[in-house]
């Protein structure tokens, strides 16, 4: 080979490469160092020689992503609705198409027909008071730590007490405890009870003149069965204090299939001053945090916790407000459609789905499984589901394709379970497993 022929000295110019139509419109969708750092290793090989001259324009387009961001999209085969790791609820369509309005310049505080401020976030809090009548007032922060956080810095600070049943001290994922939370507040706890037991007496006796408000909290992601007891919401009224009930998976309303899974509606019609929840559970909404106030004494508080200092830093931004207006108001969330599916249904997608992957050669069989509600709701509840079983060996390969598949494995087998999956997602199941076969 001369040199004249050598392929290595006809690497294209790094400004012809970005010239080139397909190329200069992805560095208008993606930004110009990322293409360009596509363009730079797409001419190293050429260099090596692994790839012609010609074809390096085809090499920068097959290694861009989609958007300028590392996120990748998964498909949700565990089983699990609302998985932490894979962001817990998938915002409904609704919400989607209300964040693409909020992405740009919105009416998030004005008033248009002023044209002087408004008041901001008042769409979703209206939404939220409609799909929670008991409730008088309403707030949003960003997350349901920083929901508990607001209360007790508002009202614990300065050495007062929090009464808490010691059962209820739990720790809910990632080294989370909530002790840690309320006493980084400057707040104290008065646990009552034992590990296992708690009666309403045990409350009664503790609050005093330092009681700041007694806490009920859900456990969410654990279970404790045997010599036990524990307290009602609708036990602990009258004791002169503030009773603030933290329900955890933010479930609106009662559910059938979640029959010991507090809810917001409950809690408030049973006395609670204020509850506190997260939306991105079983609400099916964005991360954020509902604060949520009876009428009369909790509204009044909900009222203060809205003005207090610490709630401008707690704040939602203009994404969260819109995508919770559009989860409240709109059609049913992802989550809601995934928890109401009837098995029969999984069990007949999950049976086309393995005959489909056989006839093309694929070990696929189509099995009963049980999934669950996860992101720490309904612990110990199981959903009955349809799966579709691989070998094993298809896991680690679905994860790396595109879309990525996640699925679990139990029992020597790569289980892709399909109650967290909508029926539309089903052709491109099989055709990431199928891409894996090949």
């Amino acid at each position: 080979m001369t040199l004249a022929s050598d392929p290595r000295r006809r690497v294209p110019r790094t400004d012809a490469v970005l010239a080139e139509p397909q190329i200069a419109i992805a560095v208008a969708q993606l930004g110009r160092p990322l293409v360009k750092e596509a363009v730079g290793a797409a001419q190293d090989r050429v260099r090596s020689g692994e790839i012609a001259p010609e074809a390096v324009v085809d090499a920068v387009l097959d290694a861009l992503p989609d958007i300028a961001a590392t996120l990748r999209p998964v498909l949700n085969a565990t089983g699990v609705l609302l998985h932490t790791n894979l962001g817990r609820a998938p915002l409904s369509p609704a919400a989607r198409r209300a964040l693409d309005v909020a992405a740009g310049t919105c009416d998030v505080e004005l008033d248009l027909a002023t044209g002087g401020r408004g008041p901001r976030g008042r769409g979703a809090v209206d939404a939220l008071l409609a799909a929670v009548p008991s409730a008088g007032a309403a707030h949003l922060v960003n997350n349901g730590a920083a929901a508990l956080a607001l209360v007790a810095t508002a009202l614990a600070c300065g050495g007062r007490e929090i009464v808490i049943a010691r059962g209820e001290l739990v720790e809910i994922g990632d080294g989370f405890r909530i002790p840690d939370l309320l006493t980084a507040t400057g707040a104290r706890l008065r646990e009552v009870g034992t590990t296992n037991r708690v009666t309403p007496a045990d409350y009664a006796d503790a609050v005093g003149p330092d009681t700041a408000f007694v806490l009920k909290v859900h456990p969410s992601n654990f279970v404790v069965t045997g010599f036990t007891r524990s307290v009602e919401v609708r036990e602990l009224g009258g004791l002169g204090v503030p009773l603030v009930v933290d329900i955890g998976s933010g479930l609106l309303a009662p559910h059938p299939l979640l029959p010991d899974e507090p809810d917001a509606t409950t809690a408030l019609t049973h006395g609670a001053t204020l509850v506190t929840a997260s939306g991105d559970k079983l609400l099916g909404g964005p991360q954020a945090g509902l604060l949520l106030g009876a009428p009369g004494d909790g509204a009044e508080l909900v009222g203060r916790l809205r003005r207090h200092p610490l709630a401008r830093a707690l704040r939602v931004d203009k994404l969260t407000l819109a995508a919770m207006e559009a989860t409240l108001r709109g059609p049913a969330t992802p989550v809601r459609e995934g928890l109401d599916v009837a098995p029969a249904a999984l069990h007949a997608r999950a049976s086309r789905l393995a005959e489909l992957l056989r006839r093309s050669g694929v070990p696929a069989e189509a099995v009963e499984t049980d999934a669950t509600v996860g992101g720490g709701g309904a612990p110990g509840v199981a959903l009955p589901s349809a799966a579709v079983a691989l070998p094993e060996s298809f896991a680690a390969a679905l994860r790396a394709g595109e879309p990525a598949v996640l699925g679990r494995l139990e029992r020597g087998r790569c289980l892709l379970d399909l109650r967290a999956l909508p029926a539309e997602a089903d052709d491109t199941l099989a055709a990431a497993v199928l891409t894996c076969r090949s």
